[in-house]
């Protein structure tokens, strides 16, 4: 006889990862007003409701901050991405020498998703990224660090790449890409000082505190590639 009924309208619409279907669905954005129904007539308002984002699949409402979290596809962009920036600094710090440091970079790269990378597209990276002099303008390596200007701009892409990641991957998920680095520094032999730093840029772009990321390295150097 009395209650509050919800009258909503569409005003946006888009993709997103739905909680309730566990997977990627469209999604209507939805503003909505209360009213006081009195035997089913509306009558009196009873304010704003929303924004939701609804599901057009499984017909969920959720809040807004559900659009934070990635699509799947977006995921898996953005953890390729963070991989390939990984090894692309690791190789920077130590060098593109060795063919074996080599090959271990394209071996990750590859599994994360870029299927057809090659040695020469990674050392094509680097060489151009140490001849865009212009690329971060007034930038200079942090003192005592064993930094070039090279390796400075892919600290930076390393934050850029790990921030935004780093909140939806699980503590494995975070140590696996560090790990994925120290497979790579280590490849021709113990870490080198610029190795170390760059590792360490990776942890804490990835959130892990400074002890953990020591013991992951540490227990790499004691694992067989």
């Amino acid at each position: 006889m009395l209650g509050v009924r919800t009258v909503w309208r569409t005003v946006g619409d888009g993709e997103f990862f739905c909680p309730g279907c566990g997977g990627d669905r469209n999604y209507h954005r939805r503003v909505g007003r209360r009213r006081l129904v009195v035997f089913g007539l509306p009558l009196l308002s009873r304010g704003p409701a929303g924004p939701v984002v609804e599901c057009t699949a499984c017909g969920a409402r959720y809040g807004m901050d559900t659009l934070d979290h990635p699509t799947t596809t977006r995921f898996s962009a953005m953890l390729r991405d963070a991989v390939h920036t990984v090894a692309l600094a690791v190789l920077a710090a130590g060098g593109t020498e060795a063919r074996t440091v080599r090959r271990a970079a394209v071996g990750a790269v590859r599994a994360a998703g870029f299927a057809d990378c090659s040695e020469e597209q990674l050392v094509t990276l680097i060489e151009a990224l140490a001849a865009d002099t212009g690329r971060l303008p007034g930038l200079r390596p942090p003192a005592g660090t064993g930094f070039d200007a090279r390796g400075t701009a892919l600290a930076i892409e390393l934050h850029e790449a790990l921030e935004p990641l780093a909140p939806h991957l699980a503590p494995a998920g975070r140590e696996s890409i560090l790990l994925q680095g120290a497979r790579i520094a280590l490849a021709d032999g113990p870490y080198r000082p610029a190795e170390r730093e760059v590792l360490g840029t990776v942890g804490r772009a990835l959130s892990l505190c400074p002890e953990e990321t020591e013991r992951l390295l540490a227990a790499a150097t004691r694992t067989p590639s």
